[in-house]
């Protein structure tokens, strides 16, 4: 349980419970199954037979209709590359999208399309898209002098199908919020677009689109950002958006927990390496890091914590040299392990071995 205080700058107050939604929540290297809402129809739509590609993947056909179902993300990525391949269709994630809706981003849709302007839309969207569909999109609302940009990427995969489906979603999302007077000035992709793909993809989105740029980004006026959105509701916005907020920090602090976790195995079988953790919790180093970062938590900081911790404890059992104890740790030299353990506790190891006996003694004797 847990009580909701200001949430995108609103205020409320009541009781949420998050325990259970946690569970919904894809975890690192996961995606919702919703994200990939309408494949069973594109992939029909070009005489492909769904199932079979599915099965292909190793992935449930029954367990992928259900929306809430988690998929690995780069099951998934390879899905939707292979049909484009098997297919022969240069765009098939362009016309998987064309079966979607912004609704395939989870309840980060409905967060934005209640909110009252479109910049509180978009920020509400970029900030809980890890938590509505994968913890591996990474979104940015960039505004400039005349320009605003909503960008994204995804860490596992630079696959070029999956990212012409985020742009047509995207426009289809920023359409929705903005309303008929959106606008978008052009769009951008990190890879280059074949000669025979431009002309209809700029076409079906309706602006621009250029090739190996340095981000994927739709582009409108800025101004824009202050436009109302139709579908405002404050009600809707406050106590989703502070929901959100609740599963979000719950989120963060069971990833925290899992990294933790990952140390304090690691660091007792000697071998400790923010790629082993990564690998361990199916991500990328680099996305472990930047989340990490984000949390205000660096992964040197946990593994240096864990050492501390353990070295404690070992320097209490006088059968343990100072030598052991470093190269049991994973520090390189005893005088390495000594300036670790003074910059944390302030003590040489040898002093608090010295004083934690004193003081045991001390009790022992009162």
């Amino acid at each position: 349980m847990a009580t909701g205080g200001s949430t995108l700058g609103l205020e409320t107050t009541f009781v949420l419970n998050v325990e259970g939604a946690l569970a919904g929540v894809p975890g690192q290297g996961k995606i919702q199954a919703g994200y990939l809402r309408g494949f069973k129809s594109a992939v029909r739509r070009l005489g492909g037979d769904p199932r079979a590609v599915l099965e292909r993947h190793a992935i449930d056909p029954m367990a992928f209709d259900d929306p809430d179902h988690h998929l690995d993300c780069t099951t998934a990525v390879e899905l939707v590359e292979y049909c484009s391949r098997h297919l022969q269709d240069s765009l098939f994630g362009l016309h998987l999208a064309e079966q979607q809706d912004p609704d395939a981003f989870g309840c980060a849709t409905t967060l934005a399309r209640s909110a009252p302007t479109l910049r509180e839309g978009l920020q509400g969207f970029v900030a809980y898209m890890p938590v509505s569909a994968s913890p591996e999109c990474e979104m940015e609302l960039v505004a400039g002098r005349d320009v605003a940009e909503l960008r994204w990427r995804t860490h596992l995969s630079d696959g070029e199908q999956v990212n012409y489906q985020g742009l047509l979603l995207m426009m289809k999302t920023l359409q929705m919020l903005g309303g008929p007077d959106f606008r978008p000035r052009y769009a951008s992709l990190t890879f280059g677009i074949g000669r025979a793909d431009s002309q209809p993809l700029q076409d079906r989105v309706g602006c621009r689109v250029h090739g190996r740029a340095e981000a994927n980004a739709v582009a409108f006026p800025v101004d824009m950002l202050d436009a109302p959105i139709p579908t405002a509701n404050r009600l809707l916005y406050t106590l989703l958006g502070s929901y959100l907020s609740e599963l979000q920090a719950a989120s963060r602090a069971d990833f925290v927990g899992q990294v933790e976790a990952y140390v304090r195995s690691a660091l007792a079988s000697g071998h400790c390496a923010v790629d082993g953790c990564a690998d361990h919790l199916g991500t990328s180093a680099r996305t472990l890091q930047k989340r990490l970062t984000r949390m205000g938590v660096k992964f040197s900081d946990l593994v240096q914590n864990e050492r501390i911790r353990l070295a404690k404890q070992a320097l209490l059992r006088s059968d343990q040299t100072l030598n052991d104890i470093a190269f049991r740790l994973g520090y390189s030299e005893q005088t390495s392990f000594g300036r670790a353990f003074k910059r944390s506790t302030g003590m040489t190891p040898q002093a608090f071995r010295s004083a934690e006996h004193r003081r045991m003694l001390a009790g022992k004797d009162a």
